[in-house]
């Protein structure tokens, strides 16, 4: 007498391997992952895929987490070899963690995986790419004392600037380059939870930028105005201590003569480019004012900006940030979600 075999469910395993998903997922005319026209074809309910990469330290492990707690199916460093096999159902969304890390990983490999992908029809494939500067990666390095991946053992300079050359090319494609380097973790958090938590993450997602000269250019910046050219309250010892966030250096700033063709300027020209950013699919924009201190001129500037921006384009929430105000310990990152073209924020 036989006896009947148990089926897989009731003797605890997996109904189907990744394989076997693979192989039944995309039947027909000898189909396979590779086989784009199989892959998404059908319905044009999308299928979202994020993947997300970026520099060891910068805070992708992170960025991750949040989005599983957001409800989105994470998969972490799996071999390039099974991106295919992973492409979820439609109406899914599917998180794919990269980095140096991965299986199989060569930096040309994974652009010509991710230009597969975003040529499937019925797919909407984003590549957020995270980053940080390398003596902000350096300092957290040696206060977690973990190891580079890069790096076997002794100095970890070298294997961080290492892997911002092998990654270089991912980070030129990305939709998204998020810096972490005046990041705290909350702000990171509520940043990947208000962009892609659903509902009003849904949309253009600008980051308003101000920074010093001095510093450096926000590298993350789509566009960079100049505003050094107007009169500085640095100069003012009343206004100097203070910042562009105080009505009276705001006011200072504006009663220059060339402050309001120049703003004006401006206005109109992201009246013109972003609901261009919006028709095109774009998903994030980041605008940056600068001056020689980052304090008085280009913080009026972006605040004056936050307070228009939802009459330009049909953004959603958007981010105020004063890059050289938060390396002095100024919280200033303030998240804004305009509803019925309202700015409502609230300073974190």
């Amino acid at each position: 007498m036989s006896l009947p075999n148990p089926s897989k469910a009731e003797i605890g395993l997996p109904e189907r391997s990744v394989a076997e998903q693979a192989a039944t997922d995309f039947p027909a005319k000898g189909c396979s992952p590779q086989n784009s026209e199989d892959v998404c074809d059908g319905a044009g309910v999308l299928r979202h895929i994020l993947i997300v990469t970026g520099l060891s330290g910068a805070g992708k492990s992170t960025a991750l987490h949040v989005l599983e707690d957001l409800g989105h199916e994470v998969v972490d460093n799996p071999p390039l070899h099974l991106l295919g096999a992973l492409v979820p159902r439609r109406g899914e969304r599917l998180v794919i963690g990269i980095d140096v890390r991965s299986r199989g990983f060569e930096t040309p490999r994974v652009l010509q995986e991710l230009e597969r992908l975003k040529s499937l029809p019925d797919c909407d494939v984003q590549l957020v790419y995270v980053t940080a500067e390398p003596d902000v990666l350096l300092r957290r390095f040696t206060a977690t004392r973990r190891r580079h991946p890069l790096v076997a053992s002794g100095a970890i300079r070298p294997g961080i600037e290492q892997e911002a050359k092998i990654l270089a090319p991912l980070r030129a494609v990305a939709d998204a380059v998020i810096d972490t380097s005046d990041l705290p973790a909350p702000e990171l958090k509520r940043f990947i939870e208000t962009r892609f938590g659903g509902g009003k993450g849904e949309g253009l997602t600008v980051v308003l930028v101000s920074f010093a000269y001095p510093a450096g250019l926000p590298r993350e910046a789509d566009m960079v105005f100049d505003a050094r050219f107007l009169r500085n309250p640095h100069y003012n010892p009343e206004l100097q201590p203070k910042t562009g966030l105080e009505a009276d250096v705001a006011q200072y700033v504006q009663a220059d003569a060339a402050y309001e063709p120049f703003f004006q300027g401006i206005v109109d020209m992201l009246g013109l480019v972003l609901p261009r950013f919006v028709e095109e699919g774009k998903k994030y924009a980041t605008i940056a004012v600068g001056c020689s201190g980052g304090k008085h001129r280009s913080v009026t500037i972006i605040e004056a900006l936050a307070r228009v921006l939802p009459e330009l384009a049909p953004v959603g929430p958007f981010m105020v940030s004063h890059r050289e105000l938060a390396r002095q310990g100024i919280s200033t990152w303030r998240w804004a979600v305009p509803p019925s073209g309202n700015v409502d924020g609230a300073t974190i």
